[in-house]
C-alpha cells in the first residue's frame, strides 16, 4: 500500500508500483474503439504507461497532452494512457484535443490493471479510481522507470520519465 495525498489529505493505493527490473504485470484494458489491448501487444517496444484518475481534471488532461507531444519524437515507443474513464470519454477527449499519438484505454471492464500495478485508490473521495503514476516498460517487458506522484493534483516528472527513455 502506498500513501499519497489529495490536496494534502492522506489517501492510499491498494499496493505499490512494480519494482524496477521486475517483469511488468500483464494487463487487459479497453481502447477507444472498444477493442482490448494487453501488455503483449507492445512486445518489442518501449511502453510508457501514463496512469491517472480522470481525463476530466486539468492535471490529467495536461499529462495526456504532454505525453502526446513527446510521443511523436520517440522511436519504438508507445504511450498508453490509462484511467477508469469510459472508452467513450477517452475518445471524446482525444478527438476534441486532436491527440492522435497516444493510445488511450480504460480499466473499467476488468479493473485488474489498477490492482496489478498497485495504483487503484483504496480510500478517500477518489476510491476506485487510479492514482497518478508513470511507468516505463522496456521492449523486453521489464519495468525500467516508475513514479508514483505523491500529491495527486501535481503533474508527473516528465523530464525524469523522458530521460529514462534516452
Amino acid at each position: 500500500m502506498s500513501e499519497i495525498t489529495l490536496k494534502g489529505n492522506k489517501i492510499h493505493t491498494v499496493g505499490t508500483l512494480p519494482a524496477l527490473g521486475s517483469d511488468a504485470p500483464d494487463f487487459k484494458v479497453v481502447k477507444t474503439d472498444l477493442s482490448e489491448t494487453t501488455l503483449a501487444d507492445y512486445a518489442g517496444k518501449r511502453l510508457v504507461l501514463n496512469i491517472f484518475p480522470s481525463l476530466d481534471t486539468d492535471v490529467c488532461a495536461m499529462s495526456v497532452r504532454k505525453f502526446n507531444a513527446e510521443a511523436e519524437k520517440l522511436d519504438n515507443t508507445v504511450v498508453l494512457c490509462v484511467s477508469m474513464d469510459l472508452p467513450f470519454a477517452h475518445k471524446r477527449f482525444c478527438g476534441a484535443e486532436g491527440l492522435d499519438t497516444v493510445v488511450s484505454a480504460s480499466d473499467f471492464r476488468y479493473g485488474n490493471f489498477g490492482i496489478s500495478y498497485g495504483v487503484k485508490i483504496a480510500d478517500g473521495p477518489l476510491a476506485g479510481l487510479l492514482s497518478r503514476a508513470v511507468l516505463i516498460v522496456s521492449p523486453e517487458g521489464k519495468v525500467i522507470y516508475t513514479e508514483q506522484v505523491p500529491e495527486i493534483v501535481q503533474e508527473p516528472d516528465y523530464a525524469a520519465a523522458l530521460a529514462a527513455l534516452a
